[in-house]
């Protein structure tokens, strides 16, 4: 079976992880989680990340197909739509992406917002497969960490988005709107029980207490023998009650509010106001108006 081109682009600011892969006898290629440069403190965006996928595509002659997102990101912009722009590739990713729609359109007012999915150009559906050139791709769905996430099987590499992190380090959080632990720890059964020498490839990597450099390739047998959440012998409800305790003192991603506005349009700013300028809104939750004097 032919193996998949693997490039992969660290970009430090948000530990993210962008993949370009490639067919080798057809050069057809995909970008996976693409992160758009997002200065925070100055409202300000730049696409040199992009950019650099895009130069390495073209030095290697790869003609990207698609964008793949394996969920609605919750710690760094999307550069789905910089790459569709420049190629005229697609952006996927899974169906479930309508139900994240759903939970967080209220939560912004995204009255602009729809919920079908639609500002995304194919949805896919757990267990479909589609063909990047002779590669055949099979689409998993993953969820726990949100409902939408998936992973993208590519011959022997799969790349697991936020479902699971480098064996020291361990697996993602499950307490966002929609996360849910139990189904998290069968989402990663799911993937332990592919065979061991399958490649696994992250989307985020904190350097683990003890270890230098940064890291994302693992296997499915170094996960089931030395992952500290869901190694071998890890039941089901010890795992859902130590992700409970330790997401109880997780905090909130710094780009979240930024980052979901985002990524649930694919990339895409909210529109334009009356002023021609875009904007992000920061919801504030307030106890007490009156006391406050507001």
């Amino acid at each position: 079976m032919a193996k998949p081109i693997i490039k992969a682009f660290f970009d430090e600011p948000t530990n993210t992880i962008s993949y370009l892969v490639a067919d080798p006898a057809t050069k057809e290629a995909a970008v996976i989680d693409p992160v758009l440069d997002y200065d925070h403190n100055a409202g300000a965006v730049d696409t040199r990340s992009v950019k650099a996928i895009l130069r390495e595509a073209e030095a290697e002659g790869f003609r990207i197909l698609w964008v793949l997102e394996t969920h609605a990101h919750a710690d760094h912009l999307s550069g789905a739509p910089y790459i569709k722009a420049k190629t005229g590739a697609r952006i996927g990713i899974g169906e479930h992406i309508k139900d994240v729609q759903r939970i967080f359109r209220p939560v912004f007012n995204a009255i602009d917002l729809a919920t079908d999915g639609s500002d995304f150009d194919h949805l896919f559906k757990d267990g479909e497969h589609f063909q990047l050139g002779d590669l055949d791709v099979e689409v998993l769905h993953t969820p726990g960490h949100t409902p939408a996430d998936v992973s993208y099987k590519i011959a022997d590499a799969v790349f697991v988005g936020d479902t699971i992190f480098m064996p020291d380090y361990g697996t993602a959080r499950a307490d966002f709107p929609g996360g849910d632990a139990q189904r998290l720890y069968r989402s990663i059964r799911r993937l332990l029980a592919l065979a061991p020498e399958t490649r696994l490839f992250m989307c985020h990597d904190y350097k683990a207490p003890g270890r230098d450099e940064y890291a994302w390739e693992t296997t499915v047998a170094e996960q089931k023998s030395k992952n500290v959440h869901v190694k071998e012998g890890v039941a089901e409800g010890d795992f859902v009650r130590m992700r409970a305790k330790r997401d109880a003192t997780l905090a909130a991603p710094r780009l979240l509010l930024p980052s979901i506005q985002v990524n649930i349009r694919a990339g895409k700013f909210p529109p334009k106001q009356s002023n021609g300028v875009r904007y992000l809104q920061i919801p504030v939750k307030m106890k007490d108006d009156a006391e406050l004097g507001l």
